[in-house]
């Protein structure tokens, strides 16, 4: 418990910082006063202290933050949300630092800088990532099994390919790892999709274009690498963690069904949770047999939205991984490509829901964000850091929706002043929209923390 509450205000305060700074950096870039700096929202806790015009503030409202920059049209505007009025204390500032009084591209950018920061501490957390630890792909590309049940009707085809077909060739480039394979399958500038195996083989060929990612998600979900029969390691607290078994046993059999390849375990044990099974494996010269009951666990598929039951043992596979180092300039590069990977992932998502093709039940909100940034903290710095950039670039993304109080909507009524060649809305006008956007974003918020209970009770 104190990890993840350790680990959450960790990952929540950094990420709002990061944005906040970009606001704060390129305010002062253009001349803009800033007097207030704020982690949270409401009142000011006692950590709190001044320098130069600008006060710094951690708030009692965790969720968010704000960067308050010298403005007379709108002083009075969020005086509740940022914890009342600046009052005497705070200096008046100059018509020339006001930010109204700032041309419309310095005003652009300010509001955007916060995205942009967002976004360039991802894409410096990946590339940094790539060139300390480098990358792990599995150089299988050898299909086990397709699950023809989660295909899209245009891709019944590949139904047909047969077990321990390899991938040679996806869209006519090489794929050497099982990682290369999907992001090939989910490129979204190719007209179609092609498969080319080796051997004797046909090639598959599906009238897909790359903009249908939802369909070339389907496909790349329905693959399984043909992984070889040895255990790679345990799931704590399973079955097969105190049944006996070793690390670099070779599956041979369950009950009478032989084991060639890891997916055949998977086959096997996933319809009988709670009957006892008995597993045979080789270890060096010697059969060893052992007996352990699969539990029964809920699978919620993430592509499909369905839920079943199925069996679980907690022996995890062996896959033949290969190190990729990069140096610095490979890193950056390495670093953009899974940065950009990342907002076609949320857009995806985003797509999804409007479309009513993701159910908004999936969304997570600051209980969901809690866990797991506590369950990646047990994984090391690496992964918290990794989940930290994934979550930067959804809070980029997000924070682009035309909603006012979000950056988006603030970039909306700039373009709208732009429109009407330099002539802004209201003031009064601005503060309605922006108390409508107000009351949709803790609409949002609500949905979200009931979304994170339900998934704590079962609902």
């Amino acid at each position: 418990m104190l990890l993840t509450i350790a680990a959450f205000v960790f990952v929540l305060g950094v990420l709002i910082f990061v944005h906040e700074l970009g606001h704060f950096l390129a305010a002062k870039a253009v001349g803009i006063g800033v007097p207030r700096f704020s982690i949270g929202f409401g009142p000011a806790t006692p950590l709190r202290f001044q320098r130069g015009e600008t006060e710094y503030v951690v708030a009692w409202f965790p969720l968010g933050g704000y960067v308050k920059m010298a403005s007379r049209e709108e002083q009075e505007a969020m005086a509740s949300l940022e914890g009342g009025s600046l009052g005497e204390e705070y200096p008046d500032f100059p018509e020339h630092q006001l930010f109204e009084n700032k041309s419309l591209w310095a005003r652009i950018i300010v509001i955007s800088a916060g995205v942009a920061m967002n976004m360039l501490f991802a894409w410096g957390v990946y590339a940094t990532l790539a060139a300390v630890y480098g990358r792990s792909e599995d150089t299988v590309t050898a299909i086990a099994h397709i699950d023809s049940a989660i295909l899209p009707p245009e891709a019944a085809a590949l139904a047909a390919v047969p077990r321990g077909a390899t991938v040679v060739q996806v869209n006519g480039d090489s794929v050497h790892s099982w990682q290369q394979m999907v992001r090939a399958i989910g490129d979204p500038t190719s007209d179609r999709l092609r498969f080319d195996f080796a051997g004797d083989v046909d090639p598959v060929i599906l009238p897909i274009r790359g903009s249908e990612s939802r369909a070339r998600s389907l496909i790349a979900g329905a693959l399984y690498p043909l992984w070889g029969p040895e255990i790679g390691g345990f799931v704590a607290g399973m079955p097969a963690a105190t049944a006996g078994l070793e690390r670099g046993d070779v599956l041979v059999a369950v009950e009478d069904d032989t084991i060639a390849a890891f997916y055949d375990l998977k086959h096997v044990v996933e319809p009988r949770a709670g009957d006892t099974l008995r597993l045979t494996v080789q270890r060096a010269d010697t059969l060893v047999t052992v007996s352990l009951v699969p539990e029964e666990r809920s699978y919620k598929d993430p592509l499909t939205g369905v839920t079943r039951e199925i069996g679980q043992v907690g022996i995890e596979p062996s896959p033949e991984l290969v190190l990729i180092r990069y140096g610095p300039l490979a890193a950056v590069v390495e670093g953009a490509r899974v940065t950009w990977s990342n907002v076609e992932l949320v857009l995806f998502t985003l797509k999804g829901i409007v479309f009513r093709e993701v159910s908004p039940r999936e969304l997570g909100g600051p209980i969901l964000i809690g866990q797991m940034s506590g369950q990646v903290a047990r994984f090391g710095v690496a992964a918290l850091f990794e989940f930290m950039a994934l979550l930067s670039v959804n809070l980029a993304i997000l924070n682009l929706l035309p909603i006012p109080v979000l950056d988006g909507g603030h970039l909306i009524f700039l373009m709208i002043e732009g429109a009407r060649g330099g002539r802004p809305l209201s003031v009064g006008a601005r503060m309605r929209l922006t108390q409508m956007g107000l009351v949709l974003l803790l609409a949002i918020m609500v949905f979200v923390f009931t979304n994170d209970i339900l998934r704590i009770f079962g609902g």
